[in-house]
């Protein structure tokens, strides 16, 4: 057959053929941009046929995520024009009816789940995301259940489940709304051959149910996407061209078929990608010739690895030849990357024993990590640095003489083709090139063994393939052994050995065609399937579903694209759309639903819940225990040269003042300083040796005070302490004389406090420690809530729902909002019983200030994280803004009413100062409830104006 070569220029509008299909999707010149360098995509068009099943296909990084994106709603639309189902992307009225017929499954195991809800309550809650009836939700979730083989694991969290499990879960979640365009991106990528099998085993059932629904799916295996009846294929934000996937096998594929008896997509992906980046087809691994002279490599003997109860690695065994390639392949979490960090000294051992060239592997050892160069999974080299700068630092890190440095530099960035980018940062590089800096990195120090972590994960045809000479170059020519681990059938059957490994076992060992002869299978994939089989826990069901894979029609079989007279009518005759409520009612019920998910999740995070509930109760002791304006019991120190009748008398006053405590005696004036310093004394008292004689003539004796100033505020207060106990000595001395006082002052006064007539500190503190501890903890609570969704992907659900921010918000306030009510209860419990500061005024009052500020504490601390980007920003950044306020510029510290300026405008613009006075007036003045309409009115407006902040700044699409 001709092969036909493609030009790489395309249309302005790239169209499957067939002019009567009804389109499902229609792209039409879309452009989209992250930040002002990467363009995921360069003016794409094409038009999609409905009824169908259609495979995007590339590497990492091309584009094909932001496309699903934007067909599903979660992006905004930059340039360009989206239809889907007929209706426009761009429009928002157009856009949220159309949610109820499009289910997103975003890339990743399981990031449309919550991990601590269980299978039944995950599926529930999406159902009633889309205000599905209770009774036809329940009908919808039961089928889907019996259909994925989950039945049985319906109360199991999804956070246990296996990857196959959790991507069956994901699927039972998209579908459970029964959608008309179903949009799976990546949905099988780190999934054992057996899952992925599974997986598009009921992706064909479930179609078979409804053929009109058209599925999109994206894959970065090209090989899997055969099955799809049409094809996508990209490149560098590009359409390389959209046809029937018999097309362009037919005219691009010098091999229709595999070597595994598949449409040969992969070989037809390659031809039209440009020739730099085409993978070399004819390349091959020459064999491994073992020297039976030299001891192995690596050793492991009944390695163990566990964290608490989790066993990641269970008593793996097997030797790897120096030379040798050898593989781990498996899913993600299956022990890979633990058991080679195990070899690297990286982790403990927790059982067994492991041997790097003869040498006990042991955690830690800076010996053994010098023989090892380590790839990890993740770029983990620094993007401030350049290319040169990166083996620079690994040069000195790997303590290579400072005069050979240079050497193994150049050398390293000729070896490895990099010396045209030497001084270019890795985020100006396409991944291929970051994947091969980390390779020069890992083989800069020239070390016996490559532990390699899947080193081509997400790259194209070229770069992996070029990556794989580089690696056949060591082994052959260097004698260096390479242990990879990847999840590409292709990439395991280039190793000289393979380890198949499953939940922490290795299930076999030896040559990949050997492994595949022992099983009799017709391919490799196959094999481990049947192994996999073998090692189930379940393996009866699991070997019928591996038979019914088998037996089932291919995806592409099942699409057959419907002619616009078969789908004038989009419905099936016995299908019924699913009954939805409407009106108010819904709308509170969908909120409610955000409500009860977030409240199951605080409930089982012991880590949070504490933390909510424990934290005011941690903030109330400490403010009450440990601040106090009462200045009592201070040390002071005496040095009296009098040694006098006189002298010991005025040294009584002080020693029996409640204000003074601990009087120490000095000898020698240079203590005084000492004592200053060293803050052993806060008040110095001096009497001179004359003291006495003076006080007997009547001729003003003087003494001497030291007062420390480091605290001015306590400085002042001694200050006035010290002039009381003088002026009631003198007073007491005159009496003694017998004399007359005829100076009397002409007014007389006398204070008596209205309120707190002890004047005691803690009965305005306890009111203040309330305000705080109802702000902090909260905020600091909710301040986690949207930006944690954000972190673990889960926001993908209210973007590609009805639900509005608004009932998302609110909806994840109300628990927050209800936790932290019942901790106001414990601490005004405390305040009265522990601390001993009763309520006087109004119970009531102070009940209702306190549910409107944690309302208001809570709408500000979702406010805050709708605007973070991370946790760790999120909660720093409602510390900082809750803490000043509220401590500084509430009336807690200082009087509202002496603050001005700025700081005046910051203490009334934050609702913690209007509760500090609903607080201060119940507890110590006594006030009822009327006294509090302006405050109450003041807090819930803040309440109100931080959610619909928090709705401005929370976009229902991501840009």
């Amino acid at each position: 057959m001709k092969r036909l070569q493609p030009t790489h220029s395309q249309p302005a509008h790239a169209t499957f053929d067939g002019a009567d299909n009804l389109p499902a999707v229609v792209v039409q010149n879309v452009s989209h941009r992250y930040g002002k360098q990467t363009d995921a995509l360069k003016n794409v068009s094409v038009t999609v046929p409905a009824g169908t099943t259609i495979g995007l296909v590339g590497p990492d990084g091309v584009g094909k995520s932001t496309l699903m994106s934007l067909i599903a709603g979660m992006k905004k639309i930059q340039t360009g024009t989206v239809q889907v189902l007929g209706k426009d992307m761009g429009n928002k009225r157009d856009r949220e009816q159309l949610l109820n017929k499009v289910a997103f499954m975003p890339q990743g195991l399981g990031h449309n789940l919550y991990p601590t809800l269980s299978v039944m309550e995950n599926i529930d809650f999406h159902a009633r995301l889309f205000s599905i009836d209770k009774t036809a939700r329940q009908a919808r979730i039961d089928r889907l259940l019996a259909a994925t083989d989950l039945l049985k694991f319906k109360d199991r969290p999804a956070g246990k489940l296996s990857g196959g499990m959790k991507q069956k879960l994901s699927l039972c979640c998209a579908l459970v709304h029964d959608p008309d365009l179903l949009i799976l991106d990546e949905p099988t990528t780190g999934v054992d051959p057996l899952s992925r099998q599974q997986f598009w085993t009921l992706v064909n059932a479930l179609r078979s149910e409804n053929p009109n629904m058209t599925v999109m799916v994206s894959t970065a295996y090209i090989d899997e996407a055969s099955q799809f009846a049409y094809t996508i294929a990209m490149n560098d934000g590009e359409i390389l061209i959209s046809d029937t996937t018999e097309n362009v096998v037919k005219q691009y594929a010098n091999h229709p078929l595999d070597a595994e008896g598949r449409p040969n997509l992969e070989e037809a992906y390659n031809t039209l990608l440009p020739e730099n980046k085409r993978g070399d087809t004819s390349f091959s691994v020459p064999p491994f010739e073992p020297d039976p002279n030299l001891p192995p490599a690596i050793e492991a003997e009944n390695l163990t690895k566990r964290f608490g109860d989790f066993v990641a690695v269970n008593h793996v065994s097997f030797s790897i030849a120096q030379g040798e390639i050898f593989g781990f392949l498996g899913s993600n979490g299956c022990g890979k990357s633990t058991t080679m960090k195990m070899l690297t000294g990286l982790l403990d051992v927790s059982e067994g024993t492991a041997y790097l060239l003869g040498e006990p592997v042991t955690g830690g050892s800076m010996e053994n990590r010098l023989k090892v160069g380590y790839m990890s999974q993740a770029f983990s080299l620094y993007e401030e640095l350049s290319v040169r700068g990166n083996l620079k630092l690994h040069a000195r890190l790997y303590r290579i003489a400072e005069n050979e440095q240079t050497r193994y530099i150049e050398q390293s960035l000729a070896t490895f083709d990099l010396a045209d980018v030497a001084d270019k940062l890795p985020a100006d590089l396409p991944l291929g090139i970051r994947q091969r800096l980390q390779l020069a990195a890992a083989c800069l120090h020239q070390p016996k063994v490559l532990i390699l972590d899947e080193p081509t994960s997400g790259v194209d045809p070229a770069a992996r393939d070029m990556f794989w000479k580089k690696l056949v170059a060591l082994s052959r020519e260097q004698r260096i052994t390479i242990f990879v681990s990847t999840h590409f059938m292709s990439e395991a059957l280039r190793c000289d050995r393979i380890s198949l490994m499953h939940q922490g076992n290795v299930l076999a060992v030896g040559k990949p065609r050997d492994l595949q002869a022992q099983k009799g299978a017709d391919t490799f994939e196959e094999a481990f399937i049947a192994y996999l089989v073998e090692a189930s826990d379940d393996g009866k069901n699991t070997k019928q579903n591996a038979q019914a894979a088998a037996t089932n029609p291919p995806l592409a079989d099942a699409a057959k694209p419907q002619t616009a007279t078969a789908s004038e009518n989009r419905e099936q005759p016995n299908k019924k759309p699913l009954k939805r409520r409407q009106g108010l009612w819904a709308w509170l019920a969908l909120m409610w639903a955000f409500a009860n998910r977030e409240g199951k999740e605080l409930r089982r995070d012991k880590i949070r819940l504490s933390f909510a509930l424990i934290g005011p109760v941690v903030i109330m002791l400490t403010v009450a225990y440990a601040v106090s304006f009462d200045i009592n019991h201070l040390n002071m120190a005496v040095i009296d040269y009098d040694q006098s009748t006189e002298s010991r008398e005025l040294i009584e006053y002080f020693d029996g003042s409640p204000y003074f405590s601990g009087v120490e005696r000095l000898q020698s004036s240079e203590q005084v300083q000492t004592r200053l310093k060293s803050g052993d004394a806060k008040l110095i008292l001096e009497i001179p040796s004359h003291f006495a004689a003076d006080m007997k003539q009547f001729d003003r004796p003087e003494i001497n005070f030291y007062i420390d100033g480091s605290a001015p505020f306590i400085a002042e207060n001694i200050k006035g302490y010290v002039t009381g106990i003088l002026l009631t000595y003198a007073r007491d001395k005159v009496h003694q004389t017998g004399l007359p006082i005829d100076a009397r002052p002409v007014v007389m006064i006398e204070p008596r406090f209205l309120y707190n007539q002890g004047f005691a500190s803690i009965y305005a503190i306890i009111p203040g420690a309330l305000m705080l501890a109802l702000i902090l903890i909260p905020a600091m609570m909710t301040a986690l809530g949207v930006v944690r969704e954000k972190e673990l992907g889960s926001i993908t659900n209210l973007y590609t729902s009805p639900a509005s921010t608004t009932q998302f918000l609110v909806g994840k306030q109300i628990p927050y909002i209800l936790t932290a009510f019942a901790s106001y209860f414990v601490l005004v419990w405390m305040a009265i019983v522990i601390v001993g500061v009763p309520v006087k005024g109004s119970f009531i009052g102070l009940t209702v200030g306190a549910l409107l500020l944690v309302c208001s504490a809570t709408a500000f601390g979702l406010w805050i994280s709708s605007m973070m980007k991370t946790q760790v920003s999120a909660v720093f950044a409602t510390a900082v803004a809750a803490m000043i306020p509220a401590l500084n510029f509430s009336g807690f510290l200082y009087p509202l009413s002496s603050i001005t300026g700025v700081s005046r405008f910051v203490g009334e613009a934050f609702p913690a100062a209007y509760f500090q006075q609903i607080s201060l007036g119940a507890f110590t003045k006594g006030l009822g409830i009327e006294n509090f309409a302006r405050h109450y009115l003041i807090i819930l407006g803040f309440g109100v104006g931080y959610v619909v902040l928090a709705s401005l700044c929370l976009q229902k699409q991501e840009q």
